[in-house]
């Protein structure tokens, strides 16, 4: 197995990355699919069934930010998107085409994004985050607890950013090479190993105000990252039978995805709004 670009401090003593083997676990992704598909018609065959009147779900109070991994995009969240707006969930995308950049960019632009969601709604707001997508979504969480009313990640290593299958090595150490060739956007060396890598790790181990709420999902199954290193020790943690990959669209996470986002509305502080 090839070294990883990444700094020795993101894989700290007790974690491991996955072997190249690991990675057939996420054939699964296959019946995942399948398996919201045929929930989906269901759904649709359900509602066409009921009264117009109680067609559809009461809109939840708090908007909710979907963010994906690394290198995906909104659209890689779409289906999480149609399944939660179903449940009654105002959905927002993060607007990141593709997660290849600084991760410090990355929070710093969802914070932004996230401020102009809670000021248009006048309310906090709650973020979904899949795999990367969740450590950039804990990070902002520590930074703006005035914004973010909870947080529920997705196959994040927070523990160990490092401890993950030697493909996303070969990808990030892909980015770090365009990087140094002059292509902007993409994470730089200072980015996966530098300064910047260990603040924004550190800032991704910070406590997070009891104000928010924090759901840790995990899937003893990833084939993708070590999932000791998703159960965060802050979050309530839920385990999951799903692919790494999977856990964007498969109807059970997404069940309990939405059971997270209900229990955090509920129990935080659902009066508190924007100034």
């Amino acid at each position: 197995m090839t070294d990883s670009p990444l700094g020795s401090f993101l894989l700290p003593p007790g974690f491991e990355r996955p072997g190249l083997g690991a990675v057939l676990r996420e054939g699964s992704v296959v019946t995942e699919a399948g398996r919201y598909a045929a929930r989906a018609r269901e759904d649709r065959r359900q509602r066409r069934a009921a009264p117009y009147a109680e067609r559809h779900a009461p809109r939840a109070v708090e908007p909710v930010v979907l963010v994906p991994g690394f290198m995906a995009g909104d659209g890689t969240l779409r289906l999480m998107s149609r399944a939660l707006r179903a449940r009654g969930f105002r959905t927002y995308r993060s607007h990141m085409h593709a997660n290849v950049g600084c991760t410090l960019n990355a929070a710093t632009q969802l914070e932004s994004r996230i401020e102009a969601i809670a000021l248009r709604r006048g309310t906090r707001v709650q973020i979904v985050g899949h795999s990367l997508g969740g450590m950039i979504a804990r990070g902002v969480a520590v930074r703006r607890p005035d914004l973010v009313s909870g947080i529920v990640t997705l196959g994040s290593p927070m523990l160990a950013p490092g401890a993950h299958h030697v493909a996303l090595s070969w990808g990030v150490d892909t980015l770090v090479r365009l990087s140094r060739a002059g292509v902007p956007g993409l994470m730089s060396e200072e980015c996966v190993a530098g300064a910047c890598a260990r603040q924004s790790f550190d800032e991704s181990r910070e406590a997070i105000s009891p104000s928010v709420g924090f759901t840790a999902v995990y899937s003893q199954r990833d084939g993708i990252v070590d999932w000791r290193a998703c159960v965060d020790p802050l979050a309530v943690p839920v385990e999951v039978t799903a692919s790494h990959c999977g856990m964007a669209f498969d109807p059970r996470v997404l069940d309990h995805v939405s059971d997270a986002l209900h229990r955090q509305m509920d129990s935080g502080e659902q009066g508190l709004r924007i100034a």
